[in-house]
Protein backbone atom coordinates (compact mmCIF):
# COMPACT_ATOMS: atom_id res chain seq x y z
CA UNK A 1 0.00 0.00 0.00
CA UNK A 2 2.84 2.41 0.84
CA UNK A 3 4.51 1.73 -2.51
CA UNK A 4 1.22 2.30 -4.29
CA UNK A 5 0.65 5.59 -2.43
CA UNK A 6 4.15 6.84 -3.26
CA UNK A 7 3.86 5.96 -6.96
CA UNK A 8 0.44 7.61 -7.21
CA UNK A 9 1.71 10.73 -5.42
CA UNK A 10 4.70 11.02 -7.77
CA UNK A 11 2.55 10.61 -10.88
CA UNK A 12 0.09 13.24 -9.62
CA UNK A 13 2.91 15.65 -8.81
CA UNK A 14 4.44 15.24 -12.27
CA UNK A 15 1.09 15.78 -14.03
CA UNK A 16 0.24 18.82 -11.93
CA UNK A 17 3.63 20.50 -12.29
CA UNK A 18 3.69 19.80 -16.03
CA UNK A 19 0.27 21.44 -16.40
CA UNK A 20 1.15 24.30 -14.06
CA UNK A 21 4.36 25.31 -15.84
CA UNK A 22 3.67 23.90 -19.30
CA UNK A 23 0.26 25.41 -20.00
CA UNK A 24 -0.50 29.10 -20.55
CA UNK A 25 -2.49 30.65 -17.71
CA UNK A 26 -5.83 30.43 -19.49
CA UNK A 27 -5.42 26.80 -20.52
CA UNK A 28 -4.36 25.86 -17.00
CA UNK A 29 -7.84 27.03 -15.99
CA UNK A 30 -9.33 24.19 -18.05
CA UNK A 31 -7.04 21.71 -16.32
CA UNK A 32 -8.25 22.92 -12.91
CA UNK A 33 -11.81 22.85 -14.23
CA UNK A 34 -11.41 19.15 -15.05
CA UNK A 35 -10.24 18.48 -11.49
CA UNK A 36 -13.22 20.43 -10.14
CA UNK A 37 -15.60 18.31 -12.25
CA UNK A 38 -14.08 15.10 -10.89
CA UNK A 39 -14.55 16.61 -7.45
CA UNK A 40 -18.20 17.30 -8.31
CA UNK A 41 -18.67 13.66 -9.31
CA UNK A 42 -17.33 12.58 -5.92
CA UNK A 43 -19.25 15.25 -4.04
CA UNK A 44 -22.57 13.96 -5.31
CA UNK A 45 -21.80 10.69 -3.56
CA UNK A 46 -20.85 12.57 -0.38
CA UNK A 47 -24.23 14.27 -0.57
CA UNK A 48 -26.00 10.92 -0.75
CA UNK A 49 -26.64 10.75 -4.50
CA UNK A 50 -24.87 7.57 -5.55
CA UNK A 51 -26.82 6.67 -8.70
CA UNK A 52 -24.89 7.14 -11.94
CA UNK A 53 -27.44 9.52 -13.46
CA UNK A 54 -27.53 11.64 -10.30
CA UNK A 55 -23.78 12.03 -10.21
CA UNK A 56 -23.69 12.87 -13.92
CA UNK A 57 -26.43 15.45 -13.46
CA UNK A 58 -24.61 17.16 -10.58
CA UNK A 59 -21.35 17.17 -12.54
CA UNK A 60 -23.13 18.82 -15.47
CA UNK A 61 -24.65 21.35 -13.08
CA UNK A 62 -21.20 22.29 -11.76
CA UNK A 63 -19.95 22.53 -15.36
CA UNK A 64 -22.76 24.99 -16.12
CA UNK A 65 -21.93 26.93 -12.95
CA UNK A 66 -18.28 27.12 -14.02
CA UNK A 67 -19.37 28.50 -17.39
CA UNK A 68 -21.57 31.17 -15.75
CA UNK A 69 -18.78 32.17 -13.37
CA UNK A 70 -16.25 32.35 -16.21
CA UNK A 71 -18.54 34.70 -18.13
CA UNK A 72 -18.98 36.83 -15.03
CA UNK A 73 -15.20 37.01 -14.60
CA UNK A 74 -14.67 37.95 -18.23
CA UNK A 75 -12.73 34.75 -18.89
CA UNK A 76 -12.69 34.24 -22.66
CA UNK A 77 -10.86 30.91 -22.78
CA UNK A 78 -7.72 32.35 -24.33
CA UNK A 79 -4.21 31.54 -23.18
CA UNK A 80 -3.75 34.93 -21.51
CA UNK A 81 -7.19 36.21 -20.45
CA UNK A 82 -7.79 39.43 -18.50
CA UNK A 83 -10.14 38.93 -15.56
CA UNK A 84 -12.47 41.52 -14.05
CA UNK A 85 -10.74 42.25 -10.73
CA UNK A 86 -13.97 43.50 -9.12
CA UNK A 87 -15.78 40.28 -10.03
CA UNK A 88 -12.82 38.23 -8.76
CA UNK A 89 -12.89 40.11 -5.46
CA UNK A 90 -16.63 39.57 -5.01
CA UNK A 91 -16.40 35.83 -5.60
CA UNK A 92 -13.33 35.41 -3.39
CA UNK A 93 -14.97 37.32 -0.55
CA UNK A 94 -18.07 35.14 -0.93
CA UNK A 95 -15.86 32.05 -0.79
CA UNK A 96 -14.09 33.23 2.36
CA UNK A 97 -17.42 34.09 4.01
CA UNK A 98 -18.55 30.54 3.26
CA UNK A 99 -15.48 29.09 4.99
CA UNK A 100 -16.14 31.28 8.04
CA UNK A 101 -19.60 29.73 8.18
CA UNK A 102 -18.12 26.26 7.60
CA UNK A 103 -15.98 26.74 10.71
CA UNK A 104 -19.14 27.19 12.76
CA UNK A 105 -20.71 24.08 11.20
CA UNK A 106 -17.65 21.97 11.96
CA UNK A 107 -17.47 23.27 15.53
CA UNK A 108 -21.15 22.51 16.04
CA UNK A 109 -21.10 18.96 14.65
CA UNK A 110 -23.11 16.74 15.10
CA UNK A 111 -25.81 19.22 16.13
CA UNK A 112 -25.10 21.40 13.09
CA UNK A 113 -26.18 18.53 10.83
CA UNK A 114 -29.72 19.79 11.37
CA UNK A 115 -28.76 22.73 9.15
CA UNK A 116 -26.85 20.95 6.40
CA UNK A 117 -27.65 17.23 6.71
CA UNK A 118 -30.31 17.21 3.99
CA UNK A 119 -29.05 15.90 0.66
CA UNK A 120 -29.91 19.07 -1.23
CA UNK A 121 -28.07 21.19 1.34
CA UNK A 122 -24.95 19.10 0.86
CA UNK A 123 -25.14 19.67 -2.88
CA UNK A 124 -25.20 23.42 -2.24
CA UNK A 125 -22.16 23.06 0.02
CA UNK A 126 -20.37 21.35 -2.87
CA UNK A 127 -21.07 24.38 -5.05
CA UNK A 128 -19.72 26.71 -2.34
CA UNK A 129 -16.57 24.62 -1.99
CA UNK A 130 -15.73 23.88 -5.62
CA UNK A 131 -16.47 27.14 -7.43
CA UNK A 132 -14.36 29.47 -5.22
CA UNK A 133 -11.50 26.99 -5.51
CA UNK A 134 -11.56 27.29 -9.30
CA UNK A 135 -11.87 31.08 -9.19
CA UNK A 136 -8.98 31.37 -6.74
CA UNK A 137 -6.60 29.16 -8.71
CA UNK A 138 -7.51 30.81 -12.01
CA UNK A 139 -6.90 34.25 -10.50
CA UNK A 140 -3.58 33.32 -8.90
CA UNK A 141 -2.29 31.70 -12.10
CA UNK A 142 -2.98 34.93 -14.05
CA UNK A 143 -0.12 36.68 -12.26
CA UNK A 144 3.24 37.09 -13.95
CA UNK A 145 4.71 34.68 -11.39
CA UNK A 146 1.42 32.82 -11.16
CA UNK A 147 2.80 29.31 -11.57
CA UNK A 148 5.20 29.85 -8.66
CA UNK A 149 2.44 31.41 -6.56
CA UNK A 150 0.19 28.40 -7.13
CA UNK A 151 3.11 26.19 -6.18
CA UNK A 152 3.56 28.27 -3.02
CA UNK A 153 -0.10 27.72 -2.17
CA UNK A 154 0.34 23.96 -2.55
CA UNK A 155 3.52 24.09 -0.46
CA UNK A 156 1.75 25.95 2.36
CA UNK A 157 -1.00 23.32 2.47
CA UNK A 158 1.56 20.49 2.36
CA UNK A 159 3.67 22.04 5.14
CA UNK A 160 0.59 22.59 7.31
CA UNK A 161 -0.44 18.98 6.76
CA UNK A 162 3.04 17.48 7.30
CA UNK A 163 3.90 19.72 10.25
CA UNK A 164 0.56 18.91 11.80
CA UNK A 165 1.04 15.18 11.30
CA UNK A 166 4.49 14.98 12.87
CA UNK A 167 3.73 17.38 15.72
CA UNK A 168 0.46 15.61 16.43
CA UNK A 169 2.11 12.20 16.40
CA UNK A 170 4.83 13.35 18.80
CA UNK A 171 3.00 15.74 21.11
CA UNK A 172 -0.72 15.30 20.36
CA UNK A 173 -3.00 15.21 23.40
CA UNK A 174 -5.88 17.70 23.14
CA UNK A 175 -8.40 16.83 20.43
CA UNK A 176 -9.04 19.54 17.85
CA UNK A 177 -12.47 18.30 16.72
CA UNK A 178 -13.07 14.87 18.21
CA UNK A 179 -16.56 14.47 16.75
CA UNK A 180 -15.28 15.16 13.23
CA UNK A 181 -11.71 13.85 13.07
CA UNK A 182 -10.51 12.12 16.27
CA UNK A 183 -6.91 11.95 15.01
CA UNK A 184 -6.40 15.72 14.81
CA UNK A 185 -5.05 17.57 17.84
CA UNK A 186 -4.39 21.16 18.85
CA UNK A 187 -0.71 20.30 19.15
CA UNK A 188 -0.72 19.11 15.54
CA UNK A 189 -2.53 22.27 14.49
CA UNK A 190 0.11 24.36 16.26
CA UNK A 191 2.88 22.29 14.65
CA UNK A 192 1.58 23.02 11.17
CA UNK A 193 1.26 26.71 12.01
CA UNK A 194 4.83 26.97 13.36
CA UNK A 195 6.19 25.06 10.36
CA UNK A 196 4.56 27.55 7.99
CA UNK A 197 5.86 30.51 9.99
CA UNK A 198 9.34 29.08 9.47
CA UNK A 199 8.54 28.68 5.77
CA UNK A 200 7.49 32.35 5.58
CA UNK A 201 10.74 33.42 7.22
CA UNK A 202 12.85 31.30 4.86
CA UNK A 203 11.02 32.59 1.78
CA UNK A 204 11.35 36.17 2.97
CA UNK A 205 15.11 35.79 3.33
CA UNK A 206 15.73 33.73 0.19
CA UNK A 207 13.51 35.81 -2.10
CA UNK A 208 14.26 39.17 -0.46
CA UNK A 209 10.55 39.78 0.08
CA UNK A 210 9.00 41.60 3.03
CA UNK A 211 8.48 39.22 5.96
CA UNK A 212 5.20 40.95 6.73
CA UNK A 213 3.95 40.26 3.21
CA UNK A 214 4.98 36.61 3.39
CA UNK A 215 3.28 36.18 6.77
CA UNK A 216 0.13 37.87 5.43
CA UNK A 217 0.01 35.28 2.63
CA UNK A 218 1.21 32.20 4.49
CA UNK A 219 -0.36 32.41 7.96
CA UNK A 220 -4.09 32.72 7.11
CA UNK A 221 -3.69 30.19 4.29
CA UNK A 222 -2.03 27.73 6.65
CA UNK A 223 -4.65 28.13 9.36
CA UNK A 224 -7.68 27.72 7.10
CA UNK A 225 -6.27 24.74 5.16
CA UNK A 226 -7.04 22.54 8.17
CA UNK A 227 -10.69 23.54 7.91
CA UNK A 228 -10.99 22.07 4.42
CA UNK A 229 -9.82 18.72 5.77
CA UNK A 230 -12.24 18.91 8.70
CA UNK A 231 -15.22 19.83 6.53
CA UNK A 232 -14.72 16.87 4.22
CA UNK A 233 -14.15 14.57 7.22
CA UNK A 234 -17.44 15.81 8.68
CA UNK A 235 -19.33 15.08 5.48
CA UNK A 236 -17.74 11.64 5.08
CA UNK A 237 -18.56 10.78 8.69
CA UNK A 238 -22.15 11.89 8.18
CA UNK A 239 -22.39 9.86 4.96
CA UNK A 240 -20.71 6.83 6.54
CA UNK A 241 -17.95 6.52 3.96
CA UNK A 242 -14.15 6.36 4.34
CA UNK A 243 -12.99 7.97 1.10
CA UNK A 244 -14.60 10.41 -1.31
CA UNK A 245 -13.78 8.08 -4.20
CA UNK A 246 -11.38 5.46 -5.54
CA UNK A 247 -9.86 7.16 -8.57
CA UNK A 248 -6.40 7.44 -6.99
CA UNK A 249 -4.81 4.09 -6.05
CA UNK A 250 -3.78 4.14 -2.41
CA UNK A 251 -5.17 7.64 -1.85
CA UNK A 252 -8.93 7.43 -2.35
CA UNK A 253 -10.60 10.22 -4.29
CA UNK A 254 -9.58 13.60 -5.67
CA UNK A 255 -11.37 15.39 -2.83
CA UNK A 256 -9.34 13.42 -0.29
CA UNK A 257 -6.19 14.95 -1.77
CA UNK A 258 -7.34 18.53 -2.34
CA UNK A 259 -9.59 19.11 0.69
CA UNK A 260 -7.06 21.46 2.28
CA UNK A 261 -6.60 23.36 -0.98
CA UNK A 262 -10.34 24.01 -1.34
CA UNK A 263 -10.31 26.08 1.86
CA UNK A 264 -6.85 27.57 1.46
CA UNK A 265 -7.10 28.74 -2.17
CA UNK A 266 -9.77 31.47 -1.73
CA UNK A 267 -8.03 32.86 1.36
CA UNK A 268 -4.62 32.85 -0.35
CA UNK A 269 -6.03 34.50 -3.49
CA UNK A 270 -7.90 37.17 -1.50
CA UNK A 271 -4.76 37.94 0.54
CA UNK A 272 -2.83 38.20 -2.73
CA UNK A 273 -5.44 40.52 -4.20
CA UNK A 274 -5.50 42.69 -1.07
CA UNK A 275 -1.71 42.97 -0.95
CA UNK A 276 -1.47 44.26 -4.54
CA UNK A 277 2.16 43.18 -4.43
CA UNK A 278 2.21 41.13 -7.64
CA UNK A 279 1.31 41.93 -11.20
CA UNK A 280 -1.79 40.24 -12.63
CA UNK A 281 -0.46 40.17 -16.17
CA UNK A 282 -0.92 36.63 -17.41
CA UNK A 283 2.19 34.77 -18.40
CA UNK A 284 4.61 32.02 -17.50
Amino acid sequence: MLKQRVITALVLAIIFIAALFGLPAGYFSFFIGAIVLIGAWEWANLAGFSALWQRCLYTLFILLALFVVSVYLGFDGSGSPALDSHAVQQLLVAGCVWWALALLLVQGYPSSALLWGHKASRLVIGLLVLLPTWVALVYVRQHTSGAWLVLLLMLIVAVADSGGYFAGKRFGRAKLASAVSPGKTWEGFAGGFVANCVLALLLSVCLDVSLLLMLALVVPTSLVSVLGDLLESMLKRHAGIKDSGAILPGHGGILDRVDGVTAAAPVFALALLASGAFSTTAGF
